[in-house]
């Protein structure tokens, strides 16, 4: 066996550990598991025919996330059918969100101090909270969510995607940073504090 087989073979192993994380992403953004599939099929398949465009300067999860974000967008941009998402104002998060603030306006509670943020994001188990923050929020909420702050798409082209319109999206986000920021200063940063 030679170096470059044994290469292979590590970086085959690698892909293969992190591929169900990565179509657990592709289906929360695509909505169909079988184009979340292919989507990260073409991401692997795009590493492991050009290995050596990997370069090292991030890690290799952030290197083939990186691709499968480009993949999930052209999907995104392909897709002529149009999607609804649901609109209709739940009560109870309403509420919730309320009571986080004043009638002024201004948060009842100071957030409480997040520490060094680039440490903080180089902590594996910082991610790990945040997905299950995640996936504590209304599936339609924390997919516009990623489409915004992960696959940096524009609000307008979040919005024709989603057949929403803009002051719909920015509402969305907004409630889906509430509730991360309360759920990360939870079971995080309250977490942190405390130990």
């Amino acid at each position: 066996m030679t170096a470059d087989t044994t290469a292979i073979d590590a970086l085959h192993r690698q892909l293969e550990a992190m591929r169900p994380q990565l179509v657990r992403f592709a289906q929360l953004q695509l909505r169909n598991a079988a184009l979340a599939e292919d989507a990260v099929q073409d991401a692997l398949i795009a590493v492991l025919e050009k290995p050596e465009r990997f370069a090292g300067q991030s890690s290799l999860r952030t290197y083939v996330t990186g691709i499968l974000k480009f993949k999930i967008i052209d999907n995104l941009r392909a897709t002529t059918r149009e999607r609804q998402i649901e609109t209709a104002d739940d009560q109870s998060e309403d509420d919730a969100i309320d009571a986080l603030f004043h009638a002024d306006g201004h948060t009842r509670e100071q957030p409480l101090a997040w520490g060094d943020p680039d440490r903080t994001l180089e902590q594996k188990d910082f991610f790990a909270v945040l997905e299950v923050c995640l996936d504590k929020l209304p599936a339609k909420t924390a997919r516009i969510f990623m489409m915004r702050e992960w696959l940096d798409l524009e609000t307008d082209e979040i919005c024709k995607e989603l057949a929403i319109s803009t002051s719909n999206a920015w509402v969305l986000l907004y409630r889906a940073r509430m509730r991360l920021r309360e759920c990360l200063d939870l079971n995080w940063f309250g977490k942190r504090q405390a130990g």
